[in-house]
């Protein structure tokens, strides 16, 4: 059976018709999932931006850029009088449902070896628990503490949405009390010289995730829902506020009260906590001011002699480093997905897999792509009102992303460990420590059991002694 005739026209149109080139090795269903696939693909904008991007974005010169204030971690006792009175600012918003939690959790355990959704990874250091129990019952936790059911939205990928579904029924919804799934969006990749959509099989474009940034479009689409999008719902619930952070850090302090209390008294749009830099090389944007407007650039994208700027007491003028935790308006993220200020896309030069003249998959050794992703904290100039928190890394930024060495789940069990024996000593508890103040065993306490160490305290017996491995749950 030849393609649809319209089907035909418009890819020749667009100078993309090579992708029914292999129409006749197809079977029905193929013929049929190829031909859904283009039609979800806007034909014109992947062309634009191909033209757009095809040069390197031009850095911003050194005259245009600088730092920008940052509410600083609290250094003196009326500092930390201040912060915990803004934190009552968040727990209301909490206790009034007013707050939800967005978890991005599309891509996969390919980088620490492990088949399936990253989320399902078994991180906890005692009990083996996956990075989504770890943040589905801080969510149930702090829902028990607030009094409020605390809505979880989980973003996936087309590929893991099923699986991800699977694991959390499997698991009873770990005692969540509301949890969705939505998808996240596709773009085509295309060749980088020719700007030719490549084909990842016969019968498959070769799709890719369009970024972080999707997330808020994400939100806005019903997708196979019947009760509508994931906004519409969150307006009905009453939500005001999205918390949103990424599923590979099992550190993160979900709904942060006196983050929130920050965002809130501020009557920001957006919200970003920040780390402290350690070396103008890491691998973090950085949050800085472009012509005055905040802007986060790119690790990537930032010129050395920005990055390696320093004050006068030797301290990186540039040290603001965004660590994917956001705070924003529900209200913010519609006039976003509604309006004519759209997140822009940007460019990734990758290796894609593609079938070749001869119809076979060629697997190049060099980047041969172009990929178009959307990022998240472009939204930021775009905010009317904005606020950015410093937080400490030791207590707040361990992400899992390698199979080894740094950011693997050696470190991040061993952060997870200390910071809990943290908690035990401010608690009265004794701990065995090694000389470099590590701890040499693994220490759990589930969020069910204490939140944090003032619960933990509460709860302890005492005279704790702890020389081996401990699971509080």
């Amino acid at each position: 059976m030849p393609p649809d005739p319209s089907l035909v026209a418009r890819l020749s149109q667009a100078g993309q018709e090579h992708l029914l080139r292999w129409w006749n090795d197809l079977d029905d269903r193929s013929r049929d999932r190829l031909a859904a696939e283009v039609e979800t693909i806007d034909l014109a904008e992947v062309d634009a931006l191909f033209r757009q991007l095809v040069k390197e974005d031009s850095a911003p010169s050194a005259g245009r850029v600088g730092p920008v204030e940052v509410d600083r971690l609290p250094r003196t006792d009326g500092e930390r009088v201040a912060r915990r009175h803004v934190a009552a600012v968040g727990e209301k918003a909490l206790a009034a449902g007013e707050v939800a939690v967005v978890i991005v959790a599309g891509g996969s355990g390919t980088r620490l070896g492990f088949d399936g959704p990253k989320g399902t990874y078994p991180i906890a250091p005692v009990s083996a628990a996956s990075l989504f129990q770890i943040h589905a019952e801080k969510v149930v936790a702090l829902s028990r503490r607030h009094g409020r059911m605390i809505p979880l939205y989980i973003m996936t990928s087309p590929e893991n949405y099923g699986v991800t579904a699977r694991f959390f029924e499997e698991h009873g919804n770990f005692g969540l009390a509301h949890v969705r799934f939505f998808v996240q969006g596709q773009m085509p990749a295309v060749d980088r010289e020719s700007g030719k959509i490549l084909l990842a099989e016969k019968g498959r474009v070769a799709l890719s995730p369009d970024g972080h940034g999707g997330t808020l479009y994400a939100l806005a689409s019903p997708g196979k829902s019947p009760v509508g999008s994931c906004l519409e719902e969150m307006r009905e619930l009453g939500v005001r506020t999205l918390f949103y952070f990424q599923v590979d850090n099992p550190m993160v302090k979900i709904a942060d009260p006196a983050f929130l209390g920050l965002h809130r008294q501020a009557d920001a749009e957006m919200s970003f906590k920040v780390i402290e830099k350690m070396a103008p090389d890491e691998k973090l944007g950085v949050v800085v001011r472009v012509d005055g407007k905040p802007q986060v650039i790119e690790y990537s994208d930032l010129p050395a002699e920005l990055a390696e700027l320093r004050e006068p007491d030797g301290g990186l003028q540039l040290w603001a480093g965004s660590i994917a935790v956001h705070a924003l308006e529900r209200s913010f993220v519609e006039r976003l997905v509604r309006g004519d200020s759209r997140l822009p896309f940007h460019r990734a030069i990758k290796k894609v897999a593609f079938v070749d003249d001869n119809g076979e998959v060629a697997r190049p050794d060099t980047p041969n792509a172009v990929k178009f992703e959307r990022f998240i904290f472009d939204a930021l100039p775009m905010a009317e009102r904005f606020a950015l928190v410093e937080t400490d890394r030791t207590v707040e930024f361990e992400p899992l992303k390698n199979a080894t060495g740094p950011d693997s789940p050696a470190t991040v069990r061993q952060r997870m460990s200390d910071r809990f024996a943290d908690w035990l000593e401010a608690a009265g508890a004794k701990v065995e420590r090694r000389s470099d103040g590590s701890v040499p065993f693994g220490i759990e306490i589930s969020p069910l059991y204490a939140l944090d160490a003032a619960e933990l305290k509460a709860k302890l017996p005492p005279g704790l002694v702890v020389e081996g491995p401990l699971h509080l749950k």
